[in-house]
């Protein structure tokens, strides 16, 4: 080698190894709100069955999820609450109740709903054991999203209202008007989602109310959106809870009257078994990603739903619990329906929210 092919060898070693620090330095990693990607998942080992609220004054967002058992320890969480500054970056900070609440003997502290109503914020929960009966709905109320949360009881039970496995609850306001929208996976001639109307202090069902079915007992976490004149009907099916072999997806219909027919792309009504309109689904990296929290829109208004996943090579916690980990994807809509990139969970690196900064501290 001569010394001219000498000095052109180092001239391009030198312009590779610039390229590449040039690429480190962008490069973004995940959970990191200082950058501009994030990879899923946001948060680990577990937030199964999140909600997620955004606190206006301070513009951070907290998320909540059902009880369980990191295997790190420290016991079972009583719905643990996290704190982020832009969706993607999560912190433990705290947990609802510090003991567990005694309307109903047995049961442990599911599928949390955050919200904002009169001036408060209002977590309603489930309370249920596998196979309960007697399964029923509580609410919590606090000044700060971080609490502290006060018990205000139960708002009914399946005994109640007779509709069995009353838990997984969301409210929908419009206007008004407070709707409760809960059920879950069963075969009883009374199963499925249903819809009652709240008093305007969301503690109890409304003077007169009466319940109505919405879909049928194949089910659970469902959520209602408005948008553009169509309620939309968000729901999961299959088996959240079985590690790597959970086959959880998320399916959607769509009604002109909040009361329904809430019907699917093929023109399928819910209140049948069998139907709605794929969203969400597993793939070769994650299993059962589903229960997903109400849209969230960021400060670009672009939306995005959080929901729970699994991730197949790492599906359970010492404890044994399964390893739902918390998911972010964003949501987008194409000729009037929602949609998520692929019908899947993202595995790879994805464009972040996009999250005005406010002055604070973590």
């Amino acid at each position: 080698m001569n010394s001219l092919q000498r000095l052109f060898k180092l001239l391009l070693l030198g312009v590779l190894i610039n390229t590449c620090c040039a690429c480190s330095a962008n490069k973004t990693t995940p959970n990191n709100r200082s950058n501009t990607y994030y990879t899923n998942p946001v948060f680990e080992p577990i937030l199964a069955d999140p909600t997620v609220i955004r606190d206006l004054k301070t513009g951070l967002f907290y998320a909540y999820g059902t009880q369980d058992n990191w295997g790190d320890g420290k016991g079972d969480r009583l719905m643990p609450i996290l704190r982020s500054a832009d969706l993607v970056d999560w912190h433990y900070v705290g947990n609802v109740f510090h003991q567990r609440p005694d309307w109903k003997k047995n049961g442990g502290l599911w599928a949390p709903d955050i919200n904002f109503l009169n001036g408060k914020y209002y977590l309603y929960y489930s309370c249920s054991t596998w196979g309960d009966a007697n399964p029923g709905i509580g609410l919590a109320i606090a000044d700060s999203p971080e609490g502290p949360f006060s018990d205000q009881g139960k708002l009914f039970t399946s005994y109640d209202i007779d509709v069995p496995n009353s838990i997984d609850p969301s409210l929908f306001k419009e206007e008004d008007d407070n709707f409760l929208i809960w059920g879950s996976f069963g075969d009883g001639a009374t199963q499925g989602i249903h819809l009652v109307q709240l008093d305007s202090e969301g503690k109890k069902l409304a003077p007169g109310a009466k319940k109505r079915q919405l879909a049928a007992g194949d089910w659970e976490a469902a959520m209602l959106h408005k948008k553009d004149g169509y309620y939309y009907f968000f729901g999961s099916k299959g088996s959240c809870c079985e590690g790597a072999d959970s086959r959880y997806e998320v399916r959607v219909a769509r009604s002109k009257n909040i009361l329904g027919p809430y019907i699917d792309k093929e023109g399928n009504a819910i209140t049948n078994r069998g139907h709605g309109s794929l969203l969400l689904q597993g793939n070769e990296k994650v299993a059962g990603p589903g229960h997903h929290t109400k849209i969230i829109q960021d400060d670009g208004g672009e939306e995005w739903l959080m929901y729970h996943g699994i991730w197949k090579d790492n599906p359970k916690v010492s404890s044994g619990a399964s390893r739902r980990t918390l998911m972010l994807d964003k949501l987008v809509w194409e000729k009037g329906w929602p949609k998520i990139q692929q019908a899947t969970a993202s595995i790879a690196p994805q464009e972040s929210p996009k999250i005005k900064r406010y002055d604070y501290e973590l």
